[in-house]
């Protein structure tokens, strides 16, 4: 079923498409994703595809992860996505630990934004979450992304206190990706409890990054948006 798969999305692919791509995703020398390469195929197709071949087994999901190209590595996540809100117990323990051991093919934004809050989120549940703060002092730039947005899971079960200890931890990261998934979950955490951001926000807006603020307050009334934004709190 691999060779299907791989046979599939090599079909799929569009030229103009992956050169788009490939500058949206800053590939170039330097770049957050450089040296990745793109088929050129739209996600929802790709989320077809994952849908059509769900049965693929672990060990070819794998394989499909490893891929050199991006959207592969994709819908090796869609598929794992699926197999974990699917699986038993023992299924379930599996694919976090194989998320865990490939982090490295995980490696743009938005293949930790489909995936990270889908896996490790709900697996970390009632669990033991060491393994967060341990990726939020990585040296990848994706581990640190994955352990910001494993959080969504929790935030949406009112469960905010690893979502500001970690937004603590990423307060001064030097990457604008970490900037932003930071202020994004401070915002989705404010929509929640509003006075509990606001709290943690006068506390270090100060000093955080222009752009992890302005993600944080985006849907704060009008009058205290302008206040944080001109410091004035």
């Amino acid at each position: 079923m691999l060779d299907q798969i791989t046979k599939t999305l090599e079909s799929l692919g569009d030229p103009a498409i992956a050169e788009h791509s490939q500058r949206f995703f800053r590939t170039g020398p330097g770049e957050y994703g450089e040296g990745d390469v793109f088929r050129g195929i739209r996600v929802p197709v790709l989320r077809k595809t994952a849908k059509q071949f769900k049965d693929l087994s672990i060990d070819h999901t794998v394989a499909l992860l490893r891929s050199p190209f991006h959207e592969d590595r994709l819908t090796a996540l869609f598929i794992f996505v699926h197999k974990y809100k699917k699986g038993s117990d023992r299924e379930k323990q599996a694919i976090y630990d194989t998320y865990l051991e490939n982090t490295q093919y995980i490696n743009n934004w938005d293949l930790v934004d489909s995936s990270a809050h889908k896996i490790v989120g709900p697996h970390l549940e009632d669990r033991d979450r060491s393994i967060l703060y341990q990726f939020a002092k990585s040296d990848m730039l994706w581990e640190r992304r994955i352990a910001m947005m494993a959080t969504y899971h929790f935030i949406h079960q009112d469960d905010f206190g690893d979502t500001l200890q970690l937004a603590e931890i990423l307060l001064h990261d030097k990457e604008d990706l970490i900037h932003k998934v930071v202020g994004w979950m401070l915002r989705e955490l404010g929509k929640r409890n509003f006075d509990l951001e606001d709290a943690f926000l006068e506390k270090h807006y100060r000093s955080m990054p222009r752009t992890m603020l302005r993600y944080a307050i985006e849907k704060f009334p009008e009058e205290r948006r302008q206040a944080y934004l001109k410091s004035k709190i």
